[in-house]
């Protein structure tokens, strides 16, 4: 049986609670003051002055006046440890700052507000910081790699050890599909409806009730793992050894994978789950422990509201009791659908799994268990097309990317009517939403099987565009941009200050190709409002890097190919032993020796000759070693053992054949056309066909273009000599 859902706790009600409770706080603070209490460093009448000083220059209309006042109140109560009267300033400052939309300003006095209000043991600044989200101008960018040591990296724990159904990197696609009409619970129809199969289907059952084995069968049926919503709905007493034990038994006899949120969001007062964090931890742990000898093909998933944001650690059961750390989380215009309540536009779903991932994601996985993006709001009728857009994409485009040891999410597929939020999150009825969800989950990288270790099948995945970022081949550039404005008018792409492409539209990136960005180069996103204002910018420094493939094959490097003086240098071994020669090095004459069947390679380091069966080799450039790898002319590894060498200049990758593809003759015999035009073009040949199209990209001015232009067709030039 399937447990109607109950919406997350948002925090308007909250925030109105609270912000009520300030200002009853103020007043009696206020009261105390005239009494002459809690002033220890500077005199009761000086600080007295200040405060009516400020309330005057309000009454006024010069609140500007106040601020200085303000800003000493908040210093003097935070050098007192008068925590309350410090972040009550600090609330006149952010608002103040607020209102004339000053936001960095802003933004600084409301995490002031809030660390001072949990320095007074209140959790009163939580909505503090979800304002200061809304303001903040953000702009990030994440490139695409086949770097796979790097992607098991940034997503594996911190003891390196992953826990149970955890992919090594990618992401599980899940939903809940009962409330679709289309699809229900027949699983096997997620390929035709959404683009794709689903690792995951969610479903809810009450403890005390039957093991759910329909949606089991059917989810076995289709391939999938289940995560099942287990909620006491007759209180945690009622969650004992044998009605576990029961439920367990079945659990494993169903056969599959099984995800188990067991009484989730329990740090929310809607839930009678909530109140008693002890107890919970105490039933938490006998789940865990009956299901870790009754079945093995559980997984514990402990999965909290996004909100209340500080209460929910102190319901944790501990490392030892958790495989899964989940949340719940929805994306909705107003708070619980109503206008009335709070406009939410503002706030984006990335924010808000800060706090989870950032106390929990060193040591335990993460899914977003439940999660949607509204695109209509059923109460006051209106469309959010452009909000549902912007935010799907922030969803699954910018947070597992974001956040790399975020690794399944499970989406809601629900038009609410008018019950609960009051929301329609149902993707098919939305054409836009539909669409830009199947191209959203059509990578490799979202992951629809769930397999101990399971990773793309391509070998691809995201990490952030830093300093020492560099593009293999063609990548794909993912940005995160978030303005106070909420809606973008227009995100502008420029490689050392050309413009490359304009979007106006989620959902937004553009593709790269390496032989169009030269070393040392900018990558600069500058974004508008609607109205056409700039509301920032970034520069990022980005470059490119050689690639090398044997027969068509990717060439790892732990020392990638380098250019020096003009020579292309790559790594003896990796390439010799990608082409299936076996490769010794002898220290003591810093020799590096290669052996194929009867042909034999030596190479020593400074020398400018080679040996290849005995007989001397000349080459381009004397060997090195670099970071510890013998590195040598590419033409010569490529060429040492009978390959054929071919340069691919757009992409910046040095092809070698051997065996039918050496014989084919593939090898270029000229400068490729791509390259040959690079050089006069008047625009940076660095976006697909496809993306030219959709973003109407128009070259921009060529300003200190020429120069590099030039530099980039003698690199070429020398490269391709060397090759050939």
């Amino acid at each position: 049986m399937t447990i109607t859902n109950r919406k997350p706790y948002h925090s308007g009600e909250q925030g109105l609670n609270r912000r009520s409770a300030r200002r009853l706080l103020a007043a009696v603070i206020g009261a105390g003051l005239l009494l002459g209490q809690g002033v220890p460093v500077v005199r009761a009448d000086a600080v007295w002055d200040r405060w009516r000083a400020a309330d005057a220059a309000v009454a006024k209309g010069d609140a500007a006046s106040a601020v200085p006042h303000w800003k000493f109140l908040a210093e003097h109560y935070a050098a007192a440890g008068d925590w309350e009267n410090a972040a009550l300033f600090s609330g006149k400052l952010n608002q103040h700052f607020d209102g004339i939309e000053d936001y960095e300003q802003a933004i600084r006095y409301y995490e002031q507000e809030n660390e001072y209000w949990l320095q007074a043991g209140k959790d009163w600044g939580a909505v503090d910081l979800q304002r200061a989200e809304q303001i903040r101008t953000t702009i990030e960018a994440y490139i695409g790699t086949r770097d796979t040591e790097t992607l098991r990296r940034q997503a594996a724990p911190k003891n390196g050890k992953l826990a149970k159904f955890e992919p090594e990197y990618g992401m599980y696609i899940g939903m809940y599909t009962e409330r679709d009409p289309g699809m229900q619970n027949y699983f096997d129809r997620s390929e035709s409806l959404y683009g794709k199969k689903h690792a995951l289907y969610l479903a809810y059952s009450q403890v005390g009730k039957p093991f759910p084995k329909q949606h089991a069968a059917r989810a076995k049926q289709a391939g999938a793992a289940l995560q099942i919503g287990w909620e006491p709905m007759n209180g945690l007493d009622a969650v004992t050894d044998d009605v576990v034990r029961q439920w367990a038994k079945e659990a494993k006899a169903a056969g599959i994978p099984i995800f188990l949120r067991y009484a989730s969001e329990m740090n929310g007062d809607w839930v009678v789950w909530h109140g008693d964090p002890q107890k919970y931890i105490a039933k938490f742990q006998m789940v865990h422990d009956i299901m870790a000898e009754e079945a093995p093909n559980v997984a514990m998933v402990w999965s909290p509201g996004d909100v209340p944001m500080y209460s929910m650690d102190a319901y944790y059961p501990g490392d030892d009791y958790v495989d899964w750390v989940g949340v719940s989380m929805y994306s909705e215009p107003y708070e619980n659908g109503d206008p009335q309540q709070g406009n939410m536009q503002a706030t984006s779903p990335v924010e808000r799994l800060d706090h989870l991932y950032k106390t929990y994601a060193d040591r335990k996985p993460l899914m977003i268990s439940e999660t949607a993006v509204s695109h209509y709001a059923n109460l006051p009728q209106e469309p959010f097309t452009d909000y549902g857009l912007l935010n799907l994409q922030r969803l699954y485009e910018v947070m597992p990317f974001k956040y790399p040891r975020l690794k399944s999410i499970t989406y809601f597929n629900v038009n609410l009517d008018m019950k609960e939020s009051k929301n329609n999150y149902l993707l098919r009825d939305n054409e836009a939403m539909l669409k830009l969800y199947k191209q959203l989950i059509a990578s490799p990288y979202y992951l629809s099987k769930v397999e101990q270790g399971a990773k793309p099948f391509d070998n691809a995945g995201f990490v952030p565009l830093e300093k020492d970022s560099a593009i293999a081949r063609a990548s794909r550039l993912i940005p995160f941009v978030k303005i106070p404005d909420i809606y973008i008018g227009k995100l502008e792409y420029y490689l050392n200050g050309t413009l490359l492409a304009t979007q106006t539209a989620p959902p937004y990136g553009i593709d790269l190709v390496a032989g169009a960005i030269p070393d040392g180069s900018i990558l600069e996103l500058a974004v508008y409002n609607r109205e056409g204002q700039k509301s920032g910018s970034r520069s990022f420094p980005i470059s490119s890097r050689i690639s090398v493939e044997v027969d068509g094959k990717d060439v790892p490097f732990e020392q990638p190919p380098v250019l020096i003086e003009g020579n292309t240098l790559t790594p003896l071994r990796a390439i010799f032993e990608a082409m299936g020669a076996q490769v010794e090095w002898d220290e003591a004459t810093r020799t590096a020796r290669g052996q194929k069947g009867p042909a034999a390679v030596s190479v020593t380091i400074g020398s400018g000759t080679a040996s290849i069966s005995g007989k001397a080799f000349p080459l381009e450039a004397p060997a090195r070693l670099v970071n510890g790898h013998t590195m040598v002319p590419a033409r010569f590894v490529g060429e040492a053992f009978g390959g054929k060498v071919e340069w691919d200049g757009e992409t910046r990758t040095v092809r070698i054949g051997t065996g039918a593809a050496a014989e084919g003759g593939t090898a270029s015999q000229k400068l490729p056309v791509a390259l040959t035009a690079v050089k006069s073009s008047s625009a940076v040949t660095a976006l697909s066909a496809e993306q030219k199209t959709s973003s109407a990209a128009k070259p921009g001015p060529l300003q200190a273009v020429g120069e590099w232009f030039g530099w980039v067709g003698r690199q070429l030039t020398k490269l391709w000599n060397d090759l050939m």
